[in-house]
């Protein structure tokens, strides 16, 4: 996504600021000529990088540094301050680094750095795989792709992709892209001409058909192989589809690809009424997009508060109102029962008129790939903590892996973009030999209108909330408890809050 250039204001950076007067690990906001940079003081050390993150353009100065990182409030990105290389997804591209220099009592930004080389890892020897094939063109299988290169690594990278559009910004699909509030070239995660110049061989359209563990290759439709070093199964999720009558009918859209968002914009731009089948995070953000572009909205449920299952009654009562106050009108206790021509019927046998119907009823993983190669798997693809499947030099990442989670002593899977790409990026590294565990803590974000959810943790049950705010006056951090022990937080208007969560949970860590 593009970023918008912020406006620069504090102090002029090459002026020189009063080195006692920098708190330790708190952000100083200033600027260099129009640009936006901030100071960060650790022990006798002082930096100088951007003020922006690279992904949606958050302002870091905001954010919190922790170690020699900083990390964006909005959606958790973290930078090296020393080099501004991009550690955490889902910022790709790293920020600008500038020298500081001591005189006196002062710290004054005399000019910008040159960027960080690459590491130089080796390409095909010193125990880097001879070449890599990736199946999946999503968060995990880009991340991973580019940062094999990223890592200096120089053997065959394949990224085969069933999707005919390059790797997009998925969660802007249902976000301000459906919406209209985002132009499609903010959608496209690189530029076209990115995969010839990092020598990243992406096919679009290719489905493969099988995996030959045996013989290190995969097979396409068609009959095409690749022999692989190291395979990374990428594989993502696919939309549920009831087994409805009318379900197939040319009015009912899922949604899932760019082309299937394109879709559902088509058919806005037509479309009086619009019936939402699901209360799930995709299925309220498409309820909030259809209401920005004017669209009647009905949203159908079986819940009688939505997201009450993940969010806690308090807060899903919340995001049910920001609807309510938008216009949307709720079916809940219901579920559709046939679609017809023009119209839901429910399951009470009334009727609701629609132009359009979109199914937001979730995802389950593409497991069937795995499974017939004789992987292991159980609600999705077991890995260990390398993200290793049971059979050598195969990897998986994404919305199929299930792996041990060392802060809930638990296997787990999490169907979110942010755990896909930091997932992709470990997968990358561990292909090339670092023995890196994977032991970030999940997060996700959901916007619904100008009201934005903060998601850190992973609960899959609970059996106490922890409220701190005023959830209604959607100022809140939602703490998810089970046994007395806090497994996940939820914030509403309380970025920082949720940044600091996210390192406590980090903290906590079980012993199987």
């Amino acid at each position: 996504m593009a970023d918008a250039q912020a406006p620069a204001g504090g102090p002029d950076l090459t002026k020189g600021v009063a080195f006692d007067t920098l708190a330790d690990g708190e952000p100083l906001l200033g600027h260099v000529g129009d640009e936006a940079v901030m100071l960060v003081r650790r022990g006798e050390a002082v930096f100088a990088v951007g003020a922006q993150c690279t992904h949606y353009g958050g302002p870091l100065a905001e954010g919190l540094v922790v170690g020699d990182t900083v990390r964006c409030p909005w959606h958790h990105a973290a930078f090296c301050l020393k080099t501004g290389v991009p550690l955490r997804p889902p910022a790709l591209n790293p920020i600008d680094c500038w020298q500081v220099v001591r005189e006196g009592d002062l710290a004054r930004v005399v000019g910008k750095r040159e960027p960080a080389p690459a590491p130089g890892v080796t390409g095909a020897g010193a125990g880097a795989p001879a070449s890599v094939v990736i199946v999946g063109g999503g968060a995990a299988g880009q991340v991973a792709a580019e940062t094999l290169r990223r890592e200096g690594y120089e053997g065959p990278v394949t990224l085969l992709s069933a999707d005919a559009a390059p790797p997009c910004d998925r969660p802007n699909l249902s976000k301000d892209y459906l919406a209209g509030s985002a132009p499609e070239e903010w959608i496209p995660l690189r530029p076209d001409d990115f995969y010839a110049e990092q020598k990243i061989d992406l096919q679009l359209g290719v489905r493969v058909s099988a995996i030959d563990t045996a013989g290190r290759e995969v097979v396409l439709e068609g009959g095409g192989r690749h022999a692989y070093g190291a395979l990374l199964l990428a594989t993502g999720a696919e939309p549920v589809r009831l087994d409805l009558p009318g379900a197939d009918l040319p009015h009912v859209r899922y949604l899932r690809t760019l082309a299937d968002s394109r879709a559902i914009i088509a058919a806005a731009e037509k479309a009086r009424r619009a019936v939402v089948v699901g209360a799930s995070f995709i299925g309220l953000e498409v309820a909030a997009s259809l209401r920005t572009r004017g669209v009647e909205v009905h949203v159908v449920a079986p819940e009688q508060v939505p997201m009450a299952r993940v969010l806690g009654e308090d807060l899903g009562r919340m995001v049910h109102q920001v609807h309510l106050e938008h216009g949307v009108q709720f079916h809940l206790g219901q579920t559709v029962a046939a679609i017809e021509p023009g119209a839901a019927r429910l399951s009470d046998g009334s009727s609701l008129a629609a132009d359009l119907v979109v199914m937001g009823v979730g995802v389950r993983p593409r497991v069937q790939l795995a499974e017939q190669a004789g992987l292991k798997t159980d609600r999705g693809v077991l890995v260990d903590q390398y993200l290793r499947t049971s059979a050598p030099g195969v990897y998986a990442a994404g919305d199929i892996a299930r792996w041990p989670d060392p802060h809930s002593g638990e296997a787990i899977r999490v169907e979110h973009w942010v755990v896909a790409e930091r997932q992709g990026r470990t997968a990358a590294r561990n292909i090339l030999g670092k023995a890196e565990p994977y032991d970030d803590v999940p997060f996700f974000w959901s916007m619904h209108y100008d009201v934005g959810v903060n998601y850190v943790g992973h609960a899959e049950s609970f059996d106490q909330v922890r409220i701190e705010g005023d959830v209604a006056g959607r100022d809140c951090r939602v703490s998810y408890l089970k046994a007395g022990r806090v497994l996940a937080v939820a914030t509403v208007g309380r970025d920082l809050a949720n940044l600091q969560a996210e390192v406590e949970l980090e903290a906590q860590t079980v012993t199987a």
